[in-house]
């Protein structure tokens, strides 16, 4: 009987732990879309899912019709209970987590409209092409390098161009969000079009994954702004020790906050100087005014009245305020939380506390206290500043201005507010590329010749022609690099 009561416990055991196991969750990461249905037709609602190594997520909203893009997104996942809240957006899914990950179903809320909602994982665009990609006539590695001040390794690629070198070169710093080295925006590999354009034109180029990303050490979560900056400083002396890198002509490209952790960087008199700066769509304005700017552009694309548009203005001002003046974060945490559930009562308390949190980790709190007048004059180098006419996340003429203004110390400044430019350096849908059949998201052609031409100027290297980078790569001296000619890393990833 004792032995048959042992037995029993056992299985009893066993089932319980499978029961457990097979209750869980399936691990979200990954991108989901689904029409919403609005008058006049429907919206494609694109959401991404990062998992972080402290357990939470990070996400994302794109809806590509109405230009929105990184639109941050809170998630709190119970069992297969899944709530999604756009606080900026003033906007709300709550759904279930079906077919172990596969399609999120449930009921989507924002001013003046609601409905259901079902989205389904995206494969991703490597996947679904089937196509496999072509060796490219330069040479393309894997690299790792150490950050000693945060004691961590970062992970990345570095292209090279064929022939002996040494070459100007260039290190890619990504927007705000942990991203990987390619920038990756649904089908759209931002650093991978830019390196491969840069490399097959005669500057090398480095880009890797943000801390706590890909092959990359670290948290994503605890870094700030100036933790970047030292991975950017970590990225160029590590080109300084490649044989083929011209040590003197080393410079950085950065997009969005990567534009003004380059221009940090550069402003560093404590640490090497870059060559020069090329910020793509960068700030000039406080971070805290670049955030209203934000809200008030999304009210009034997802068509808020104006009562929802001031209210949620009202709200915004009110929590950045509590923020600031609350330096002690589990005080700022509950009161931001009970000013978001004052506002909206049907707010899950754990998406309150959700979205508190993440207004005061220490990024969110740099970037709004952030000035970047405040260092701008400290930068000598070179700098180019591209802004998009139609970037409605970094608004061009003003954030531009403030850059010029702010650049007086600089060797040689140049900006230009690109006409048809969004916050990616896309051109408009119709300029968009032609691959199989269909249209692909590109990188402005009109951008990139700009960037071309400056980076030549600045560096003692003529711009090559991808015809004669072509030739090189069948020299004697680069016999290793010899491959197959065909489409561009971005057009077949």
């Amino acid at each position: 009987m004792k032995k048959s009561l042992h037995i029993l416990i056992f299985l009893w055991l066993i089932l319980a732990a499978f029961s457990s196991v097979a209750a869980t969750p399936p691990t979200l990461n990954g991108q989901w879309r689904g029409p919403l249905k609005v008058p006049g037709g429907t919206l494609e609602l694109i959401v991404t899912i990062v998992p972080l190594t402290n357990g939470t997520y990070y996400a994302a909203l794109d809806v590509p019709q109405q230009r929105i893009y990184r639109m941050p997104v809170e998630v709190v996942l119970k069992g297969s209970d899944l709530t999604l809240q756009i606080e900026q957006a003033g906007s709300s899914f709550k759904g279930k987590v079906l077919k172990d990950g596969a399609v999120l179903s449930g009921f989507w809320k924002q001013p003046g409209l609601s409905g259901t909602l079902e989205m389904q994982r995206a494969s991703s665009a490597a996947t679904a092409s089937g196509k496999v990609r072509l060796t490219p006539p330069y040479r393309e590695d894997e690299v790792s390098f150490t950050n000693p001040s945060a004691k961590l390794r970062l992970s990345g690629t570095l292209t090279v161009p064929a022939g002996p070198g040494p070459f100007p070169a260039v290190v890619l710093l990504s927007d705000s969000g942990p991203q990987d080295r390619d920038a990756g925006e649904q089908e759209y590999r931002m650093f991978s079009i830019l390196a491969d354009y840069l490399t097959r034109r005669g500057t090398a180029v480095l880009r890797f994954d943000d801390r706590g990303v890909g092959k990359s050490q670290g948290s994503y979560f605890n870094t700030t702004t100036i933790d970047m900056v030292s991975d950017a400083q970590a990225a160029m002396s590590f080109l300084r020790t490649r044989d083929l890198i011209n040590p003197q002509e080393i410079g950085f490209i950065g997009h969005g906050e990567g534009a003004n952790v380059a221009l940090l960087a550069a402003a560093d008199a404590n640490a090497a100087t870059p060559a020069f700066v090329v910020s793509l769509a960068g700030y000039g304005l406080p971070g805290r005014h670049v955030l209203v700017q934000q809200q008030l552009e999304i009210m009034r694309l997802i068509g808020a009245s104006p009562a929802q548009v001031k209210a949620a203005l009202a709200l915004h001002v009110e929590m950045i305020d509590i923020i600031r003046q609350t330096p002690n974060d589990a005080q700022a945490r509950g009161k931001v939380a009970g000013t978001l559930r004052n506002s909206n009562t049907d707010l899950d308390p754990h998406m309150a506390r959700a979205r508190a949190i993440q207004l005061t980790s220490p990024w969110s709190r740099y970037f709004i206290d952030f000035e970047p007048a405040r260092e701008l004059h400290k930068v000598k180098c070179p700098v180019l500043a591209l802004n998009g006419a139609l970037d409605l996340q970094v608004e061009a003429s003003g954030n531009l201005s403030m850059l010029r203004r702010g650049l007086r110390n600089s060797k040689s400044v140049k900006t230009q507010k690109l006409a048809g430019v969004n916050h990616w350096l896309q051109p408009l849908s119709e300029e968009w590329a032609i691959v199989n059949g269909e249209q692909q998201p590109t990188f402005s052609p009109k951008a990139l010749d700009v960037m071309r031409s400056w980076i030549a100027a600045q560096t003692t290297q003529t711009s090559i022609e991808p015809t004669t980078v072509k030739r090189a790569a069948h020299t004697k001296a680069s016999k290793q690099e010899r491959s197959t000619q065909g489409s561009s890393p971005a057009a077949s990833r």
